[in-house]
Formats: C-alpha cells, sequence, structure tokens
C-alpha cells in the first residue's frame, strides 16, 4: 500500500513538473521601427555577417523568438520634430500593418497603447492634443471610445493583439491634463487623484474585453528602484477593482540598479501577488553609452557586444529562477543604421540609443540576440557559429558547432538544417 501511494505521488509529481516545463514563456522585443526600417530597404544580417533572406521577422521566430511588441500613439503627427527624430510615428495604420506582418508569422503580438501623442512614461503622460479641455467625464468616454475602435480596427485588419498595455510606465499616472495656464498633473499615488487615474484604466479595460476577450491586459510600471512603491501600485489597483492579468515592468540595470535590485523587487511583488510578472522592456548598450545615466555598470558588463551578452545571460540567468515571470523584451530590438534610414542621423547615427539588438555599424546581429532563446529553455550555442560553406556541405554537426559523426544521437545540423536523430 506505501509502495503504491509512493508511485502515485511519483506520477503526480513528475506530471506537475511536466506541466511547469510546459507552461509558455514570451519572448521577444520591440519592433515598433523594423516595418519602417524594412520599407526603406534597411539590411539585416545575422552574426556572421549574411544578409537575413525573407524577412526578420522569420529570422526572430526560427530563433525562438515567439512574441513581438509594437507601441501605439494616438496622433504622433502633433510630436516634435525631435521626437519623430527619436522614432515617434507610429500611428494606426503602421501598427495595423505591422501587427499583421507580425501574426501571418506565426507570432504574438503585444500592443503598447501611449494614451499620448508622443513618448509616454514615469515622466511625460500628456493627453493628446485632441483631448486637451475634455472634463473628466468625457475624458473617459474617450478613452474607451479610442480604445475599442483601434482594437476593433485591428482585429479587422487581421492584427488581433495577444497583449495589451493600457499605458506605458504608468508608475505615476496618466493622461495628465491642463488645467487653464497651470499644468495638472495625475499621480497613482496623490489620494485626490487616484480615482480619476483608475476610471481611465477601467475605461480602456472594458474596453479591451469587449473586442478582445482573449487577450492578456498588462499594467505596466518601472519602479523596480523601489519595490515597496512598485507592490503599493497595485494593491491601490486591486483595492480599486482594475481589471487587469499581468503585471509588466521595464528593468534597465543604468537606470533602475543591478541585477540583485531586480531580484528584490520580482519577490516583493511575488509576495504581494501570484499574477504572471513580464519584463516588458530591458536593454544594455554594446557601444556609446548614454552620458545620461544613473549607475554604471561597464566595469562589470563592458559596453561591447560581448558585455551586452553577458547582460542578456546574467538577466535570463535571474529571471528564470521565478516562476512567475513569464516574459522578457528587449526595447527598441530591430534598431539598425538602415541603409537610407528614414531617421539618418537624427535617430541611429548619433549614438542616441546604441542598445539594439543589431550592430548599427555592421547591421549583423549582435551575440545578445541569441542569448534570448535561453529565457524559454532553448539552446543558442554554435548554430550561428558553423559557417555557410559548411553548413551546406555533407558535414555534420551537433548544436555545440562541432564535427561529429554521421551515427551521432540528438539534435544535428546537416545542410544548414536541424534534425532530430
Amino acid at each position: 500500500m506505501n509502495l503504491r501511494k509512493s508511485f502515485v505521488a511519483t506520477i503526480l509529481l513528475a506530471g506537475s513538473l511536466s506541466a511547469f516545463a510546459q507552461t509558455t514563456k514570451y519572448v521577444g522585443g520591440d519592433i515598433s521601427l523594423l516595418k519602417a526600417y524594412e520599407d526603406k530597404n534597411a539590411v539585416y544580417k545575422d552574426s556572421l555577417g549574411n544578409t537575413i533572406k525573407g524577412g526578420v521577422l522569420p529570422f526572430l521566430k526560427e530563433r525562438g523568438l515567439n512574441t513581438m511588441r509594437v507601441r501605439l500613439f494616438h496622433t504622433p503627427s502633433n510630436a516634435t520634430a525631435s521626437e519623430k527624430g527619436q522614432g515617434v510615428f507610429q500611428d494606426l495604420a503602421y501598427v495595423k500593418a505591422l501587427g499583421k506582418q507580425i501574426k501571418d508569422n506565426g507570432q504574438r503580438f503585444m500592443l503598447d497603447i501611449h494614451y499620448s501623442d508622443t513618448w509616454a512614461d514615469p515622466s511625460n503622460q500628456w493627453l493628446p492634443k485632441a483631448w486637451e479641455g475634455l472634463s473628466n467625464e468625457v475624458l473617459q468616454d474617450s478613452v474607451y471610445q479610442y480604445t475599442k475602435r483601434v482594437l476593433t480596427e485591428l482585429k479587422a485588419a487581421g492584427a488581433t493583439p495577444d497583449f495589451i498595455q493600457t499605458g506605458n510606465e504608468i508608475s505615476y499616472g496618466m493622461l495628465w491634463g491642463k488645467n487653464g495656464s497651470a499644468q495638472k498633473k495625475y499621480y497613482a499615488s496623490q489620494t485626490a487623484n487616484l480615482s480619476y487615474f483608475v476610471s481611465m484604466l477601467k475605461s480602456a479595460g472594458k474596453a479591451c474585453r469587449e473586442v478582445c476577450p482573449d487577450a492578456e491586459i498588462i499594467l505596466h510600471t518601472e519602479r523596480v528602484a523601489n519595490p515597496s512603491y512598485v507592490v503599493s501600485f497595485y494593491k491601490d489597483m486591486d483595492n480599486n477593482g482594475v481589471d487587469y492579468d499581468i503585471i509588466g515592468t521595464s528593468y534597465y540595470s543604468y537606470y533602475h540598479g543591478f541585477l540583485p535590485q531586480l531580484d528584490k523587487a520580482l519577490t516583493s511583488i511575488e509576495n504581494y501577488s501570484k499574477k504572471p510578472i513580464m519584463v516588458v522592456e530591458t536593454g544594455y548598450y554594446y557601444q556609446y553609452q548614454s552620458n545620461n545615466i544613473d549607475y554604471d555598470y561597464s566595469s562589470t558588463y563592458p559596453v561591447t557586444p560581448a558585455g551586452q551578452k553577458q547582460f542578456a545571460k546574467d538577466l535570463i540567468a535571474l529571471l528564470n529562477k521565478h516562476e512567475q515571470v513569464n516574459g522578457l523584451f528587449w526595447w527598441e530590438m530591430d534598431a539598425n543604421d538602415g541603409s537610407g534610414s528614414v531617421w539618418s542621423a537624427q535617430h541611429v547615427l548619433d549614438g542616441w540609443y546604441n542598445a539594439g539588438l543589431w550592430n548599427e555599424g555592421t547591421n549583423s546581429a549582435n551575440p545578445a540576440l541569441y542569448e534570448l532563446c535561453r529565457f524559454n529553455g532553448q539552446d543558442p550555442t554554435g548554430v550561428e557559429a558553423i559557417s555557410v560553406k559548411n553548413a551546406k556541405s555533407n558535414a555534420v554537426y551537433n548544436l555545440a558547432g562541432q564535427k561529429v559523426s554521421e551515427d551521432y544521437k540528438g539534435i544535428i545540423i546537416k545542410d544548414g538544417k536541424k534534425i532530430l536523430k
């Protein structure tokens, strides 16, 4: 009898572990620039310098990157010339086209709604020009109607989002307005404005549930440096009945602190909530690190492609210790010098943000790109290191890029193709 119980317990445990192992993890990046680059015939290469054929999205999917994120602005034509130069141009027509490309490629689509005409972040959450001067009640309805229209049009275009961010980095609220000549900001942490903030999120969430009932709603903050604030934010959301599925966070080591700080923040969130957690933005420089940073970790992670790769590797090792973390996304992974890019020096060549996953000088993929697939349990080791010449020969290689015999058991690479023997 005891042996039978032990056997049953073992089977149940194995089933539980198997179920956990099969839990889907979502990994990819923000590719909000990609369609514009490709429309301008930008050149993207693999790590060996071979031009990618057939498009960047299939290339990323083949490497296990299963989800892509795209931002949406209300009316980006109202942005300043400088902001447009930084990449503020994603209107609904653009997002429909890129979203459809993602879905047609068999990847999941994360929609990042900036309820603004330009960048929305902790310091900038300004109303779209079209909504300035509206009463709170009318604005609340505008958020609902706008969100509903956006999602309806995306569905009709074959670009139904799988994940929807109702706001971008909304740690201190969103849709800050103007009251006469004085700017009035709405902060989530101020009781007087909390009900306003909550009402906007509820309006957005209502539209999401009506139009895209299968999509998951993400509330996105970025206060890794202050875990207690993050927990209090989500407590406010829960206590006020805001409907959401996933806790989203940004993590940039040069703004938020070293990896132990992220570990502390994730643990604090997990101690409060059992909802899934996604790192919806991260990145690390591979060249020309900005002077406008709070923490310099270049002694640990040199500002080189190798340093960027090591950061990605260590980040993923940490995230994979947290069972609730099921998403990881590299911000502006598609940045490229573009070979005739619409932004030319304004966006890419002036060193504005050199933390993408393609080298802006050579157009070749950085090694950190291949590290990302480790997050969902795949091993990138050596696959890209096999030369094209060898890959097209009769030689056989394992995933470490080592030449092996024909009777080798396991996954091999022959004639440029993966084969399970």
